[in-house]
């Protein structure tokens, strides 16, 4: 497939039409969508007020924001918003240890929990806290995956931004996530009939726990592009798994041009390949510049790219949330990710109704402290762009290697 880094120029500083800057691909790939019904956000109230404590990365307020950004500006409505259920403990236990889940909600209930069980399941450990929504949070995250897939099941395309936990391990909190979702939405979509789902994995981190639930599983492609000395530090480009785990650790530095080069040469080449049924992409933006856990380089154009993109691949797409550590980075990025589904055009200065939700922030990090004012009264980043660096071709020509 020919690449199209190089047309950037022509259209990547256009902040019009979220649509706009990826004018060139509607030709070149096959449109798998079922239109009817239009797609769907699935949020919930508690993501609001609840945090995982006043200096955890997790502190900051995230899916409350989008959910509020898309009604100002009109974009949903009762039919189109739907509110997500919280998963009962034999939902989670699809995947998780029930020993872990009674944990979770033991930690819950008393807000606390001996050190032997502590230990046992990372429970208050290592960016883990036991925190009042402990258990309620996360597993709404979980029940509205499974809502999701079970919603999808005969086409349709759901956004849910409060998933994406994609470290949650079977019996063990990881990596700020307690429940695995995108695992238990990829469980209910194969327990609907389907035996072809594409995972994608954005995010900055390794999408490992993911991974591992599905490492031998024939039925599930598990595609990761993270950032490659941050942690969990997995996922190196030779690591296939069982054999259906493809992963490109990327160095830091990744601009907009770099990911549209993998969107092109590998992303889109490797779903026209495998011909999902499914596909449940994980678009976690804490590769944006302005996030404080990464050292990529990433404007939001290229995400929603990616997006537009790879759910044109399948007749059914469960498009998650992930990381993202700026507020202002994902209430801009997933709103927009929310626009691109659904082909809405993005104005190049937000109304004063969503300007005004941007500033009444309170971001405790030196970043947040004098935010640059085109995060107040837009929502599309200008294409941060450059040259496709030797070391980026080489590693994709390599994964390229392994075919599906």
């Amino acid at each position: 497939m020919k690449e199209h880094h190089e047309t950037v120029n022509a259209f990547g500083t256009a902040t019009k039409s979220a649509l706009r800057a990826i004018v060139i691909l509607s030709d070149e790939i096959p449109d798998h969508r079922i239109s009817d019904p239009a797609p769907r956000m699935i949020a919930a109230e508690i993501y609001r007020g609840s945090s995982y404590g006043p200096k955890h990365p997790l502190a900051i307020p995230r899916v409350s924001l989008v959910v509020d950004m898309v009604h100002a500006l009109g974009w949903v409505d009762e039919t189109t918003y739907l509110t997500g259920p919280v998963a009962t403990p034999d939902q989670l236990a699809r995947f998780h240890d029930p020993d872990y889940i009674a944990a979770v909600m033991q930690a819950e209930r008393d807000q606390s929990l001996p050190d032997d069980l502590m230990e046992r399941f990372g429970l208050g450990k290592n960016g883990n806290p036991i925190y009042p929504e402990i258990f309620r949070r996360p597993a709404t995250a979980a029940g509205s995956s499974v809502m999701a897939a079970n919603l999808i099941k005969d086409g349709g395309i759901i956004h849910h931004p409060a998933g994406g936990t994609h470290h949650g391990l079977r019996d063990r909190a990881s990596g700020f996530c307690y429940f695995n979702d995108p695992v238990l939405g990829i469980y209910a979509l194969l327990d609907s009939g389907l035996d072809r789902v594409l995972y994608v994995d954005i995010d900055a981190h390794h999408g490992d726990g993911v991974q591992i639930a599905f490492a031998e599983d024939e039925r599930v492609l598990t595609v990761s592009i993270h950032q490659e000395d941050l942690w969990p530090k997995t996922g190196a480009i030779d690591d296939i798994a069982g054999g259906m785990a493809r992963n490109l650790p990327m160095p830091g530095g990744m601009h907009d041009d770099e990911m549209r080069f993998i969107l092109f040469e590998y992303l889109i080449p490797l779903g026209l390949s495998f011909a999902p049924q499914a596909i449940v992409l994980q678009c976690g933006c804490d590769t944006l510049a302005e996030d404080p856990l990464s050292r990529q380089l990433l404007g939001n154009q290229s995400i929603w790219e990616v997006v537009w993109a790879m759910t044109r691949l399948a007749p059914r797409s469960l498009v998650l949330g992930g990381g993202g550590y700026s507020p202002y980075g994902v209430a801009r990025c997933w709103s927009g990710v929310w626009a691109t589904i659904n082909g809405i055009e993005i104005p190049d200065v937000l109304p004063i109704t969503a300007e005004n939700i941007l500033r009444v922030i309170k971001w405790a990090h030196s970043r947040g402290r004098q935010p640059a004012s085109e995060l107040f009264t837009t929502l599309a980043d200008p294409w941060r762009g450059g040259a496709i660096r030797d070391e980026v071709r080489e590693r994709v020509k390599r994964l390229r290697g392994y075919g599906v």
